[in-house]
């Protein structure tokens, strides 16, 4: 858009976006409302482009509702907010959010998760999602016979912290606030989805091997 402002029609045509779609986004909060030149007519910029484009890419890429969404550009917009604050912001909005079951399997599940946490010396709020998700998973795992050892966890230890060190080595010092919340968010969310797609491509890999 090169800086110069747009009406919602040309804001619709950039972003891909129906009218319809932006104005929601207005009333919902998500998206800032364009600069009034008239009683019924106003106008857009560049701010509000990239702002679609983000909120387009964590709705269709990251598969986040609305409420999530909220959440995450809520923390964005109010300059208060760390980054850190934000990343967490952004993990307990994204989930899962599940009510700890009464079920003594997973209770001990949680703790091995919890000592898991302790024993790598990483710093993990208490409440942190991800806790539970792994939790449930090591459930699963060991109902269906497949028991977790801190063996089978060590390469995915590896991994995920390789991959994070290398996440946070991509926010550039003294980058702009805005830039660097970017940066982490699409590390957050849609990276994910890379790392997902590529553990799934390199599975297909290996197994054409095997035959």
């Amino acid at each position: 858009m090169g800086g110069a402002a747009v009406q919602i029609s040309e804001l619709s045509d950039r972003s891909g976006l129906t009218v319809q779609t932006i104005k929601f986004y207005i009333r919902e909060g998500l998206l800032p409302k364009g600069s009034a030149v008239s009683a019924t007519r106003s106008e857009y910029d560049a701010r509000h482009l990239e702002r679609l484009r983000l909120i387009s890419a964590l709705r269709e890429v990251g598969d986040l509702p609305v409420s999530a969404i909220q959440q995450i550009i809520s923390a964005l917009d109010d300059e208060r907010v760390s980054l850190h604050e934000l990343f967490g912001t952004t993990q307990y909005a994204i989930g899962p959010h599940v009510a700890a079951p009464h079920d003594p399997h997973w209770r001990a599940a949680r703790e091995d998760v919890d000592a898991l946490v302790r024993e790598l010396g990483w710093t993990v709020g208490d409440r942190a999602p991800a806790r539970d998700l792994l939790a449930h998973t090591f459930v699963a795992l060991r109902r269906l016979g497949f028991p977790i050892t801190l063996r089978d966890l060590r390469p995915y230890v590896k991994a995920a912290a390789e991959v994070a060190e290398h996440e946070l080595g991509r926010v550039a010092e003294g980058a702009p606030r805005a830039r660097t919340v970017h940066s982490l968010l699409v590390s957050t969310i849609l990276y994910e989805q890379v790392l997902t797609a590529l553990h799934r491509l390199a599975q297909e890999d290996a197994s054409s091997r095997l035959t």
